[in-house]
């Protein structure tokens, strides 16, 4: 059961390719902050209403590698549904508000319903709404303005890094010809927890500048999981409609 909630799930926390993908050039500047680095980042406006996305993602642990396609429905700022499905049966489903997350898989026949809190404990990274979008999105995962960062230059990136406590880190990559997220990571290390997040593509549209590719590792007490997403299908702006009704029988799960 648990690959497809976490295809659901680290898809909340995606091959084609891109003519126009960025290719990294000797421009870094050194007199850059990290404030405008960050409002250079933030300048680069998602304009859209609606979001449609057919997806192909493979899944693999220490035990286990899954392949699937992914349907992801997007309503900017309210709500996101995403159908995981293998060999053209639906395998899983959530619907994603900034309230609460839904979800079912047929393999044990269940589903949650709650908010945000029970579910980031069982995974072991918080999660909201506006996290996932970003992610979804190719945007910094956490709001990044009037945070304070250390502020370096790797690889021909700008890397901002900040310790809010003593036991968390964080760093954000970020292209240095227009600001845009290249690679984004969060370390807990009393718990052994990393989750990295990747964007090896993108390709621009009138509306965004959107992923092409996402690849996700999260680590948590020594295992490791890998999701990669690859986006096959992006338009924008149409009429979608975003049904989710859990089967009957299913049975309902509480996480605590």
């Amino acid at each position: 059961m648990k690959k497809y909630i976490g295809f659901l799930l680290v898809f909340l926390l995606l091959s084609c390719k891109a003519k126009n993908a960025f290719v990294a050039e000797n421009s870094t500047n050194n007199e850059l902050t990290s404030e405008n680095i960050i409002e250079k980042h933030y300048n680069d406006k998602m304009n859209f209403s609606t979001l449609y996305i057919k997806s192909n993602a493979s899944y693999k642990d220490g035990k286990q590698s899954q392949n699937v396609t992914a349907e992801i429905k997007v309503k900017k700022d309210e709500k996101i549904l995403i159908s995981i499905r293998f060999l053209g049966i639906t395998m899983a489903k959530a619907l994603i508000t900034p309230n609460e997350v839904k979800y079912y898989e047929k393999i044990n026949g269940s589903y949650f319903e709650g908010n945000y809190a029970a579910l980031s404990r069982w995974l072991g990274t918080d999660l909201d709404f506006q996290k996932v979008q970003n992610m979804l999105i190719g945007e910094a995962i956490d709001d990044l303005k009037g945070a304070k960062f250390e502020t370096t230059i790797e690889d021909n990136l700008y890397k901002l890094s900040s310790n809010p406590d003593a036991n968390t880190s964080k760093t954000f990559y970020f292209e240095n010809n227009n600001y845009r997220i290249k690679k984004q990571a969060i370390t807990q290390t009393a718990q052994g927890r990393m989750l990295q997040v990747s964007y090896p593509e993108r390709k621009e549209a009138s509306e965004a500048f959107l992923p092409l590719r996402i690849a996700i590792e999260a680590i948590q007490n020594s295992e490791t999981t890998n999701i990669n997403i690859n986006y096959n299908t992006i338009s924008f702006n149409e009429d979608l409609s975003f049904p989710y009704s859990v089967p009957e029988s299913y049975e309902r799960i509480f996480i605590n």
